[in-house]
């Protein structure tokens, strides 16, 4: 087999560079997946949730693509005039900050202002007029995305980017890369565990949480470590009226689904261990989730869990940022990883990106050049500070 692009995942991110590769008739691309059902990859494990409030203001210009590209979906991914719906409920990100975190809060939104994002800082008074389910106690403020915010299916994303792929030509293969081979620094073949080998003029990394092992096969070292996330749904009695995704400051989130809500909280560093196994640690809601609710919202006091599951994060190591566009040195892989949970929000612009570096050599609509792989060699981190 032979084509001009090869793309080692087939999850948000490489089905959305796909499609967009794939606008370009000329370009002949394959995406290797071996999930072929897709419910067993980041993408539709994950919350589904996008949001403006960034402080780099590069994540800031992604998710604002992002928000565009939802709002006109259709226009985009429409198959013979059908319309697509991916449920984006623009229901607003809040985040809660503590006396020691009102500093970084209002850093944040002033660079958030800057870059045009609809942003509002509230103080305890405000946040009890507004959500008087919430105990604002030991809050000193907060902050909520006025429109563009929310949560989306992501399933729903990723199947659209690939259903769209595929009508325009796109090759998708259910089969698993098992070494790479290379020559004169470039890869020049990737073998696949039951069709052989596929050769190729540019590979494309998106293997999400396997990320670092597809590099590997080039002889590279690729710092993006796979993490794994609890998400749990839970019922409430009472009605929690115009709930916002709620992250509270000690990380702990929070938003409705349906009628119900789903939760989660990123572990401690020490307590974060490399993983790839889907088991649910359900002592992990009772034990940290449940009482940093039962806190926040004091009708969570009564809930009932109801189902949970476990998903994936491919962390960078350096600075939890991506990792976008060609090896210094292998100038045909190219990566798209290390989206440390930001994946599904960040595929619109990062799919548009990695093509625009693949057909034209630069990126035309959006500069993401500081989220290169060099950065991980120099240690030049680029810090996305959150309040929590």
């Amino acid at each position: 087999m032979k084509s001009d692009v090869v793309i080692i995942g087939g999850g948000v991110v490489g089905s959305a560079i796909a499609f967009f590769l794939s606008t370009d008739k000329s370009v002949n691309i394959t995406v290797v997946e071996k999930d072929s059902s897709y419910q067993f990859g980041s993408t539709a494990r994950s919350a589904g949730g996008i949001r403006q409030q960034f402080s780099t203001p590069e994540n800031i210009r992604i998710s604002q693509y992002a928000v565009e590209f939802l709002r006109n979906i259709s226009d985009h991914l429409s198959i013979d005039g059908d319309p697509v719906d991916v449920s984006f409920i623009e229901g607003g990100y809040l985040f809660l900050a503590g006396d020691t975190q009102i500093p970084i809060l209002y850093n944040n939104n002033a660079v958030q202002k800057r870059e045009g994002v609809p942003v509002a800082l509230l103080d305890p008074d405000d946040l009890k007029r507004s959500y008087p389910w919430m105990n604002v106690e030991d809050l000193a403020g907060g902050s909520i995305g006025l429109e563009g915010e929310g949560w989306l299916d992501a399933y729903g994303l990723n199947q659209a980017f690939r259903k769209k792929a595929i009508s325009n030509g796109v090759r998708y293969i259910k089969d698993e890369v098992v070494s790479l081979g290379s020559a004169k620094n470039k890869v020049i073949w990737a073998h696949l565990k039951e069709n052989g080998k596929i050769e190729g003029d540019t590979f494309v990394n998106a293997a999400g949480p396997r990320a670092a092992d597809i590099a590997n096969m080039a002889g590279i070292n690729l710092a993006v470590h796979p993490k794994k996330r609890f998400v749990y749904s839970f019922s409430c009695r009472q009605e929690i009226s115009a709930c916002p995704l709620t992250i509270d400051p000690s990380g702990v989130y929070f938003r409705p689904e349906g009628h119900q809500f789903i939760t989660g909280g990123s572990p401690l560093a020490d307590n974060d261990p490399d993983c790839l196994d889907f088991d649910v640690d359900y002592s992990w809601f009772e034990e940290h989730i449940w009482p940093i609710l039962a806190n926040r919202v004091p009708a969570f006091e009564a809930i009932k869990m109801e189902n949970a599951w476990a998903g994936h994060y491919a962390c960078t190591h350096l600075d939890q940022n991506a990792v976008l566009g060609a090896h210094p040195e292998i100038s045909n892989f190219y990566f798209a990883n290390g989206f440390s949970g930001h994946g599904l929000q960040q595929s619109p612009a990062v799919g548009r990106a990695i093509a625009e570096l693949i057909i034209s050599g630069s990126y035309q609509s959006l500069d993401l050049s500081c989220f290169n792989f060099e950065r991980l060699l120099t240690g030049a981190a680029i810090r996305e500070i959150n309040i929590v």
